[in-house]
């Protein structure tokens, strides 16, 4: 698990040292700095997984052993699959904290700590490695570990990002049994969700927080209509192939007064059902040591909704993922906060971070959760909106 993320002249950081938990919850105003952060991680990993990114060797001590150690072709891979942050021109800091400019980002992971620093090129999309800190122990940081370290496990554990911007209502979607069934990857939009549950349909979830006890069963698909159905009450899913096309196609039921309907189009049933499906599913394949980065999971949702999906992430959080969200909801906070009150789980696994920026920098502040759900501090402008209107309404 991610203990703590470094930013270091990265977009709207100059210089920012965030610890995160098991449930970490990112809000703020516009233009804050909130999907950076999830933008970060997502640079690392889409770094590593194109090979561009050094996770096996500390290169001073490597080199100063008399090892050859290459860094071509190394650095930050800023267009991918994951993330499309442009070039170094767009990410760079416009106040960049030293007279020679270099990005930076390191990641703490139990007594270890990760670091890579990137020189800055204006014009490039693959920004060249300068340095790479891999790995410190807590006992003794300024020993480290050697050539022989071990690559950080959230770049190889099991894993998942939504952007904002998720699938919308279609007939068919596609049909990638690579990415859906070979790397059991939903796609940033969700654009596989269909396709995996099409294959995992009679896949076990497992016992614990996740498993719905209203579900028709512990398989996967019922398992994700039964959660869906805490979103929309009596729908369920199903999610069938195309007979010779490469594309699966998605329909839903509804359980009414005379018993079930007719299948329906996602076209056919609203927006927001089908926007909030890939979140559903992947919280559902959170398993121990799982990495999932969501935004705004609350998007097209009702505010009974919101909450309830809280408690799919809080679920998720404790059945050993780690789950880091940006949301621009209330409802979604106070759906978490509901969750420690009711002992799903413990107020240290809830991380808040509210941001507030001025176009050149940014403030953090992190309020706390107690055991009762309440919150050590309410800073200004922390979703204090509907007291500030209804105090001009009433004033």
């Amino acid at each position: 698990m991610i203990d703590r993320l470094t930013l270091h002249n990265f977009k709207a950081f100059r210089d920012v040292s965030l610890p995160l938990g098991p449930l970490t919850l990112l809000t703020g105003l516009n233009s804050s700095g909130k999907s950076s952060v999830l933008q970060s991680i997502a640079l690392l990993r889409q770094s590593y997984e194109a090979g561009d990114l050094a996770v096996s060797e500390y290169i001073p001590e490597a080199q100063r052993a008399g090892l050859t150690v290459s860094v071509m072709n190394q650095g930050f891979l800023l267009n991918g699959e994951l993330v499309g942050l442009g070039t170094g021109e767009d990410v760079l800091h416009e106040d960049f904290a030293e007279e020679e400019a270099r990005i930076g980002l390191a990641v703490d992971e139990g007594p270890f700590h990760y670091g890579w620093t990137v020189e800055y090129e204006a014009e490039q999309n693959l920004l060249p490695l300068l340095d790479v800190d891999l790995p410190f122990t807590s006992e003794g940081r300024d020993r480290p570990a050697g050539p022989q370290a071990v690559a950080p496990s959230f770049l190889t554990a099991p894993f998942q990002y939504l952007h904002a911007d998720r699938i919308s209502p279609a007939e068919f979607y596609p049909r990638d049994h690579h990415a859906a069934i070979g790397r059991a990857f939903l796609g940033v939009r969700g654009e596989h969700t269909v396709n995996f549950l099409r294959h995992h349909t009679r896949d076990e979830v497992p016992a614990g927080p996740l498993r719905h006890p209203a579900a028709a069963s512990d398989l996967f698909l019922d398992q994700a209509a039964a959660w869906m159905g805490e979103l929309c009450p009596g729908v369920d899913i199903q999610a069938a192939a195309v007979k010779g096309a490469d594309a699966v196609q998605l329909s839903y039921g509804f359980q009414g007064t005379l018993g079930p309907t007719r299948r329906r189009r996602p076209s056919n049933v609203g927006f927001g059902l089908t926007y909030v499906l890939p979140i559903v599913v992947a919280c559902l394949t959170a398993r121990p040591g799982s990495l999932v980065l969501l935004e705004n999971p609350e998007a097209h949702l009702h505010p009974q909704g919101q909450t309830r999906m809280a408690a799919l992430a809080a679920a998720a959080a404790a059945q050993g993922a780690q789950v880091i969200m940006e949301t621009h909801s209330d409802h979604v906070i106070n759906g978490v906060r509901l969750a420690v009150k009711q002992g799903q789980l413990a107020p240290e696994s809830v991380v808040l971070h509210y941001f507030r920026g001025d176009g050149t920098g940014v403030e953090v502040v992190s309020p706390r959760v107690d055991t009762d759900g309440m919150l050590d501090q309410w800073p200004e402008g922390f979703f204090d909106e509907l007291e500030n209107t209804l105090d001009q309404l009433i004033g």
